[in-house]
């Protein structure tokens, strides 16, 4: 009988370690996606192709310097909500990209609220190399 109630306890252990990955795992953004900006056109526009994405808390957004350089990716303050201007501003990259094919990447995360958030290339502003991220709920 001792072996029995052993064995149901250990069950009942495994059961719960079960529950809780199963918990753990329901966390986890589903369905998350991934997207590639070019920074810089096959032509060598100074753009971001594409210069507009929708995104979702969870989703990784990379930028890759393409053919022209150096580029980098600012996210404007100046057009963002005081209280998300540092969430926003971590997800700069303002160290340069010298080399065609360097890449960045972020993650969108899950406590940047919802709406647009405007980036530029700060070498380019001037040239109009700017980009948005929508991020919906």
């Amino acid at each position: 009988m001792r072996q029995i109630m052993m064995a149901i306890g250990r069950l009942g252990q495994i059961l719960a370690i079960a529950l809780m990955a199963i918990g753990l795992l329901s966390d986890l953004p589903a369905n998350a996606e991934s997207f590639t900006v070019k920074m810089g056109s096959d032509n060598g526009l100074l753009v971001f192709e594409p210069s507009n994405l929708n995104v979702k808390a969870g989703d990784t957004v990379t930028w890759v310097n393409n053919k022209s350089w150096p580029h980098n990716f600012v996210f404007d303050k100046t057009k963002t909500a005081p209280e998300l201007v540092k969430l926003v501003s971590s997800l700069s990259h303002n160290q340069l990209s010298m080399k065609p094919g360097e890449e960045n990447a972020i993650t969108v995360p899950a406590d940047l609220a919802a709406g647009t958030y405007e980036y530029y290339c700060e070498p380019h502003r001037g040239a109009g190399m700017a980009g948005k991220i929508t991020v919906q709920s």
